[in-house]
């Protein structure tokens, strides 16, 4: 993992060491710090020393407050699309649209773009997601000294649309300080929330780029190379329909069938590379109905193939054997509980090795602006994943989300900050060499 002037053992949630080369100017802020701690960074200026180059912190809050407010659930992000699209252009970026919305049902597609470079550098991609969670319409954020979080009705949407914000105000930082690069090009993905479908569904024909970076992980400053895979589960226990009070011995209770097969299964962490869980269950009509029927839902992860597979079957055998246990006799004839199963691939792996070179560009731009690096895996999976699958090599960089899927949701600003610093240098670097 990436970590920012950090050491082994650090928990990463935890308050980060400032940048020992970035001097914040609070000109006629008269801000405290916040609640939380940390320098009021909203209407700061941030200068790493020897690079010329400047990053905003008051540019890159106000469009983030901006982008917050925008409502974006998954399959409705029309109109967060043309803001980033209209600052992309403004940007001087050539912008276009795919049709993953139309191909997901969703109102717009991805947005694309490219700026061009002032070296010829091959091409590097900066990815971020459009789309939030619920609850999240009507988002008021808090700003509270450096500490931006949501008024706990909603989520605040720092899931991606920090990822966004930053790669526009690194963009602006190159073109307003010359620094030199090659092409960059821009990803923004769509329901990235509900399967990763606009990464599943991004048109690469017009990309160039091969490698980069996606912007979408909680822990601020870490690098993220590797990710599981995940299957999606879903079960159907079929039981037998009677009268709850009539004739409960003429039925079979697929509520009673599916909760032994979920209490045989091994669940949570099973071992450091899988993890597993069920996660949603409906069934039944009325309490006076023996249920006949059952779904579940859920979900298994693992970096290890083998194991990904031997627990979607350890799930599949759990319920199968609770369905075997329950059988009645009626008229005659023997009936017994059975169950369906549909096991998906949801997204593949990813494991991007350390000395590629977008990992390797990565670390020589922390460690020219005096981070300690690390690289790790992570256990969720994002737009990196399926992007690695389909021939690209992109690693994930946090943004500095924390409690996300939550109405605690909250970042700072300086994570952000720092976030863009060395996405700047990396690409300053890249075009040196």
């Amino acid at each position: 993992m990436l970590r920012w002037a950090s050491r082994r053992g650090v928990n990463p949630r935890r308050s980060l060491t400032p940048l020992p080369h970035c001097v914040w100017r609070r000109a006629q802020l008269g801000a405290e710090d916040g609640p939380t701690g940390g320098s009021s960074l909203a209407r700061g200026l941030c200068t790493v020393a020897g690079m010329g180059q400047r990053i905003s912190a008051e540019r890159l809050t106000r469009l983030f407050l901006e982008l917050v407010r925008i409502d974006s659930l998954s399959r409705c992000e029309r109109a967060i699309a043309e803001r980033l699209a209209g600052e992309l252009r403004e940007l001087d970026a050539e912008v276009w649209f795919d049709d993953a919305g139309t191909k997901v049902g969703g109102t717009v597609g991805n947005v694309l773009a490219r700026v061009r470079g002032t070296t010829k550098a091959t091409p590097l991609l900066l990815s971020a997601h459009m789309d939030t969670v619920r609850p999240g319409e009507g988002v008021q954020p808090v700003i509270e000294g450096d500490v931006i979080r949501s008024d706990g009705r909603t989520v605040l949407g720092g899931d991606d649309k920090s990822g966004c914000a930053i790669i526009c105000e690194v963009l602006r930082v190159l073109r307003d300080a010359a620094i030199p690069h090659g092409d960059i090009e821009v990803a923004f993905t769509i329901c990235e929330e509900v399967g990763l479908l606009g990464a599943k569904h991004l048109d690469l024909s017009r990309l160039r780029a091969r490698t980069g970076l996606v912007l979408d992980s909680d822990a601020p400053g870490y690098l993220f190379t590797r990710a599981p895979a995940a299957n999606h589960l879903e079960f159907r226990v079929h039981g037998l329909e009677a009268h709850a009070g009539m004739a409960p011995e003429r039925g079979i209770n697929a509520i009673k069938v599916a909760a032994e097969g979920i209490l045989a299964m091994r669940l949570g962490r099973i071992d450091p590379d899988t993890t597993a869980n069920i996660g949603v269950i409906s069934g039944g009509s009325a309490t006076n109905v023996v249920p006949n029927l059952v779904q579940l839902r859920g979900e298994a992860r693992s970096h290890d193939e083998t194991k990904l597979a031997a627990q979607c079957q350890h799930m599949r055998e759990c319920l199968e054997a609770a369905a075997a246990r329950h059988t009645v006799v009626i008229d005659g004839r023997e009936v017994g509980a059975r169950v369906e199963s549909t096991i998906e691939r949801s997204y593949d792996a990813m494991a991007v090795p350390d000395a590629a070179p977008i990992v390797q560009l990565v670390l020589q731009a922390a460690a020219a602006l005096g981070h300690q690096v690390e690289s790790a895996p992570m256990g969720g999976g994002c737009d990196a994943n399926v992007l690695n699958g389909r021939g690209l090599q992109v690693a994930n960089l946090g943004t500095g989300m924390r409690d996300i899927h939550t109405v605690k949701e909250w970042l700072r600003v300086s994570d952000m900050v720092r976030t863009a610093e060395v996405i700047v240098e990396m690409l300053r670097l890249h075009a040196a060499n």
